[in-house]
């Protein structure tokens, strides 16, 4: 069949790779990248990490200063906040101000930020800068060499304070105090625990999100934001000290995704203390990777063969079927269980079900009663978390599945929007569009291809 020549031919890979690019250049802020033009303009713990990947596809050294953006905020206990603010960009609610870190004894002086925290996918990106420093060669060789030798003491101490201060009793799952921690706000996965949570005052607040998008029922409801505020409003009346949040938050969850996460990055984050000789730092990070990916191994439900979150005020496990049940996958399982997740991903639950645009898992099962095909967390697709699931799977030793996101997600991206998520069924870019995380996933997806940015 011959094209119509008045029909625009669908972009290349290259022409993709050129709009991304094209993308976190206008994000770059200086010292860090805004996560999206006009609602994210702040630095996002993990949104940098992925910014960071696609950077080092064209800059390897402004990737490195990304990441260094985040250790000049760590905190003196180890934490690596959610936000770290630009106060060049006032007017996003809750704002500095609004969280009350400036009484946190913790936060480093002169850093604003946030006082929770986000999934430790760091190390990972930091392998991948380390890489295409080692590709690149020359100056950009030293550069990342000398940054990933100079930081490991940084992200080791961000690793051990997960699996001690956020694992109290050993069990090899990250207690969270905050569904924004998991990065996944308003998943149907919290339904059920912020249902139990009566907030008490909480001050008036005006939300800035939803006027951004062209339908508010994309977002979090007022209702949910209310509690999202409480948690904080109890957070600050410790201070943010870590044991006694613990007593005070409503809100206690062992997260069986942000587990997996810290589970493999210790992992990549033991080979590169290996790789510069830091035997000191090595066998406790193979530890930590070991000890949470036993812990993830737990949660799975031998009837769905999903893992599952723990929520620990109520006493009772997570069973909703979403992304995080894949959570094996992510953290590295045995071949069994392997196996058995990879079947239900491709399955018609998730990729396999003929309704979608693109065969993507999305963030809940269409087959779920909690799915909602165009809202947040609830159902759309967000292709950051494809690339991180294509990643894994691949280091997994399952190269044709990384194939088949890497293909799919390249599609989905190619109508250059570079959206915030997507809806499942239409395609539809939804939330922000020139989204900097997912920009960079197309980045690294090209990459891989061999696809420079230019």
């Amino acid at each position: 069949m011959t094209q119509n020549p008045d029909t625009p031919a669908a972009p290349s890979i290259e022409d993709i790779a050129r709009a991304a690019a094209a993308v976190l250049r206008r994000n770059d802020a200086g010292s860090m990248t805004r996560a999206a033009p006009g609602l994210y303009p702040h630095m996002w713990s993990w949104d940098s990490a992925f910014i960071a990947i696609g950077l080092a596809r064209f800059d390897v050294p402004r990737a490195i200063r990304e990441l260094q953006s985040l250790l000049d905020a760590q905190w003196s206990t180890g934490m690596i906040p959610h936000i770290v603010f630009n106060p060049d960009e006032p007017g996003y609610f809750p704002d500095f101000d609004r969280w009350g870190t400036a009484r946190a004894a913790a936060r480093p002086e002169g850093v604003q930020t946030s006082g929770i925290c986000q999934p430790p996918v760091h190390a990972i990106a930091l392998r991948h800068i380390l890489d295409r420093g080692r590709e690149r060669g020359g100056a950009d060789r030293a550069a990342a060499e000398e940054f990933a030798r100079g930081s490991l003491d940084a992200w080791a101490a961000w690793h051990h304070w997960l699996a001690s201060v956020r694992d109290p009793d050993g069990s090899g799952l990250v207690e969270i105090h905050h569904s924004w921690e998991s990065g996944f706000d308003n998943s149907p996965r919290w339904d059920a625990a912020f249902a139990r949570i009566r907030p008490g005052d909480v001050p008036p607040f005006q939300r800035r999100d939803t006027l951004h998008v062209a339908d508010a029922s994309e977002r979090p409801t007022d209702e949910e934001y209310t509690r999202y505020l409480w948690l904080v409003e109890q957070l600050k009346s410790v201070d943010y000290d870590d044991a006694a949040a613990r007593e005070v938050v409503d809100f206690r969850v062992k997260d069986v995704f942000f587990s997996a996460v810290l589970a493999v990055a210790s992992d990549v984050l033991a080979d590169l203390a290996d790789e510069f000789g830091r035997t000191d730092l090595a066998p406790g990070l193979r530890d930590i990777g070991a000890r949470f990916r036993l812990g993830v191994r737990s949660t799975i439900d031998p009837e769905t063969q999903l893992a599952r979150d723990f929520d620990v005020r109520a006493g009772e496990w997570i069973g909703t079927e979403t992304i995080a049940g894949f959570a094996p996958l992510f953290a590295g399982a045995s071949a069994e269980v392997t196996a058995a997740q990879t079947a239900l991903l491709r399955g018609e639950r998730w990729m396999g079900d003929p309704r979608l645009r693109f065969p993507l898992p999305p963030s809940t099962s269409p087959a779920s009663p909690a799915f909602r095909p165009s809202t947040y967390w609830r159902g759309p697709t967000w292709p950051f978390l494809t690339l991180l699931l294509g990643w894994a799977v691949d280091r997994g030793g399952d190269p044709d599945l990384a194939a088949d996101l890497r293909t799919a997600s390249l599609a989905q991206l190619a109508d250059l929007a570079f959206g915030e998520y997507y809806q499942p069924f239409t395609g539809e870019p939804l939330g922000s569009h020139d989204q900097s995380w997912t920009a960079a996933a197309a980045l690294e997806w090209a990459g891989e291809l061999g696809v420079a940015a230019g």
